[in-house]
């Protein structure tokens, strides 16, 4: 009976130790996916954020054709990694709005000027309120919207070059 009191303290630490190991080697998968995939854009409406673009609505959206909505931010690196691959699929004619995130009307020119602009529309949220009712959880987040105004794909984080055939998928499969 003492031998196994002896090799308790052993045995809860290898116990421990097998828990933090499994949780080291096999992660967790902590991406906030949006509740908001399957179901119609929530109704908002978002000012211009610079001069020469009209703000955005979700009746945008309603038009009959498949559309990109981007989350965004001037001050966002990946946003600037994401830019190469926007330009991609502006050139293969996919139409691409986009939501400003906690960002100013100057900063954004410049980050357009420094990265190209993708956009036909960009909304100013302010404070995050239409990224949040979107499920969004961070930037670059883009959804796939389909002609009625339903979200049919969320991509979460900068888009590369490899996620275009799918973006791309996903646009045809929503017309």
């Amino acid at each position: 009976m003492k031998r196994m009191l002896l090799w308790a303290p052993f045995g809860a630490f290898a116990l421990l130790f097998a828990v933090v190991a499994s949780g080291l080697i096999a992660p967790a998968d902590r991406t906030v996916k949006s509740a908001m995939v399957g179901k119609p854009l929530p109704k908002f409406t978002l000012p211009a954020i610079i001069g020469t673009k009209p703000g955005l609505g979700n009746e945008t959206f309603q038009q009959g054709k498949p559309r990109l909505l981007n989350v965004f931010a001037s001050w966002c690196i990946p946003c600037i990694a994401e830019a190469p691959n926007l330009m991609r699929l502006k050139a293969m004619g996919v139409p691409i709005d986009a939501i400003a995130i906690r960002d100013t009307g100057p900063a954004i020119q410049g980050f357009l000027k420094r990265n190209g602009d993708p956009y036909e529309r960009i909304g100013d949220d302010k404070v995050s309120a239409v990224q949040l009712s979107l499920g969004s959880s961070g930037v670059p987040e883009t959804f796939v919207i389909d002609g009625q105004g339903r979200i049919v794909k969320q991509h979460i984080g900068d888009i590369r070059a490899e996620d275009i055939p799918a973006i791309l998928e996903a646009l045809q499969a929503a017309q």
